[in-house]
């Protein structure tokens, strides 16, 4: 079955565009124009990604993706013709998947709704260690899940790939640069404000769980570190 990629945008030139490209790749895209349209569609069937232009005539797209997120959990590439970093930087904090400015090329849209879905794809699930809970941050690359004192952290896909690295080498500080290289698809079109953005939202997932600690480090001027001197348990 062809996987479903629902496409918003209010531009009819451009989601013929689109359409065109993905169906061409084995998609079966649908197109509607509106937020409105968006949800209706989201709650009658969940797509497998949804590419969201954030300008659109009835709302933001910034509050479909609110709309649609707590409709379905589905990955979401956001569009737009605007350049400001601020609004690439609020998608990016509200947990989009990706981020792509117009004008952009049809093919490598496509290539990163390719890679996002192969992301999302889980594989089968495996036991997971009897002691997962005795481990602060505890990495199952299988099931591409994290623990945190045994909760399981609800991550997008960036922050699963920051979280993973850092824990890989608590204590050790990888620059933006080095954390754009190693989770971000295209590091050259991604900003030191997107790592940032990202850390924002991981470290306030993980104070759910354990508010008094502190699990991600800033160096200033440098990146972010893991803490080494994590307890063992929660109010040890």
């Amino acid at each position: 079955m062809k996987p479903k990629i629902l496409i918003v945008e209010d531009e009819p030139g451009i989601a013929d565009t689109l359409q065109y490209a993905l169906r061409t790749d084995g998609f079966d895209p649908a197109w509607v124009a509106t937020g409105a349209e968006a949800v209706a569609h989201v709650t009658a069937e969940a797509p497998a990604l949804v590419i969201l232009d954030v300008g659109l005539p009835d709302t933001s797209g910034f509050e479909v993706f609110k709309r649609v997120r707590a409709v379905a959990d589905v990955p979401v590439i956001f569009l737009t013709a605007r350049s400001d970093e601020i609004d690439r930087v609020v998608g990016l904090e509200l947990g989009a998947d990706d981020y792509v400015a117009k004008p952009f090329s049809p093919r490598e849209l496509v290539a990163r709704v390719r890679s996002i879905l192969r992301r999302a794809a889980k594989p089968p699930a495996a036991p997971a260690p009897a002691a997962i809970a005795h481990i602060p941050v505890a990495v199952d690359d299988g099931r591409r899940q994290i623990r945190y004192y045994g909760r399981l952290l609800e991550l997008s896909r960036y922050e699963f790939g920051l979280l993973q690295t850092l824990a890989s080498r608590p204590g050790h500080v990888f620059t933006r640069d080095a954390l754009l290289e190693r989770v971000w698809d295209d590091a050259t079109e991604s900003l030191d404000r997107t790592v940032d953005a990202h850390v924002k939202t991981l470290r306030a997932k993980m104070k759910l769980v354990a508010p008094d600690l502190d699990p991600i480090r800033t160096h200033r001027g440098t990146g972010y570190a893991l803490a080494e001197d994590l307890p063992a348990s929660i109010g040890a």
